[in-house]
């Protein structure tokens, strides 16, 4: 498995210490590894699996990030829709493990080609490439309007700090997105950081798939940057009843919220917080 960070020297320019002639420093510096993931996917057999999707990601959790991306496509429904998922080194660069083949179980279709889903992705946009909103759009199994789940506003407010607290790999870097899978009672049950946001949804989605945790009813899904339209409908995929995000929803997050009988919380910082779908599951407020 690569490394999830890498050191390099920079050139540190402080203006303010100029004075002490320090304004320009040489100093190494840690940064954050973005490299390419290939997911291939098909049925068990030589030559079955074919490449099916490339992300750019930090390494790390790969086949999470693999089963959570398939998950929130909607392309397996379960742990049983995985015979194996196994990470192997690709043919150019064999050293480096970037490349994800994953074996469907008996029954399970392959997925097919379509010119209009293209599933490069990279590290700021998750659907970059999809031709439509009818070609990314895809339908949860699960009942998440039903979920009857409450979480206190007191709860909520707190989460974003203990998050932050939890990003060991943000703390020498400055440069990953952090998704937390909470409960109601504020218990942080699982942490992902990656360079993109929506790699990060899908390593703890599939975290949650491998553990036979779907759907994740009772749950709530903390981001650490703002709420898009994929990021919404990945927890909606996997049957979060609550999304909160630090920075701001997008029209369509918030549309699909709605629709899908989710809670969407927005700007949850410090003791504020923006409510845009689903405020019946905050409990204590009036």
């Amino acid at each position: 498995m690569g490394r999830a960070t890498d050191r390099r020297g920079v050139l540190r320019i402080d203006l303010d210490a100029a004075a002490d002639g320090r304004a320009r420093v040489r100093r190494p510096d840690t940064l954050v590894v973005e490299e390419p993931l290939e997911i291939r996917v098909g049925l068990a057999g030589p030559g079955r699996r074919r490449p099916l999707a490339v992300t750019m990601r930090t390494p790390g959790d790969d086949l999470d990030l693999a089963i959570g991306f398939l998950l929130t496509e909607g392309l397996v429904r379960s742990t049983d829709d995985v015979h194996t998922a196994q990470l192997c080194a690709g043919a150019e660069t064999p050293n480096t493990y970037n490349v994800v083949d994953v074996v469907l179980a008996p029954g399970v279709p392959e997925p097919t080609t379509d010119p209009s889903r293209n599933f490069y992705t990279t590290s700021s946009c998750g659907v970059c490439g999809k031709a439509s909103i009818d070609a990314i759009r895809t339908r949860s199994l699960f009942a998440v309007r039903d979920d009857p789940t409450t979480v206190p506003a007191e709860v909520l407010a707190a989460l974003p700090d203990r998050l932050r607290a939890a990003q060991r790999t943000f703390d020498r870097t400055g440069g990953l997105h952090a998704a937390g899978l909470f409960t109601p009672d504020g218990e942080l049950l699982v942490l992902r950081e990656d360079v993109g946001r929506h790699n990060a949804v899908d390593k703890v989605v599939g975290w949650a798939v491998r553990e036979r945790r779907l759907p994740l009813a009772g749950h709530l899904l903390l981001v650490s940057g703002r709420a898009s339209f994929e990021l919404t409908q990945k927890a909606w995929m996997a049957g979060v009843p609550l999304l909160a995000a630090v920075s701001a929803p997008s029209t369509l997050a918030a549309e699909l919220a709605e629709e899908a009988g989710m809670t969407l919380v927005g700007f949850l910082r410090g003791r504020t917080m923006n409510v845009y779908a689903g405020a019946h599951r905050l409990a204590d407020v009036d």
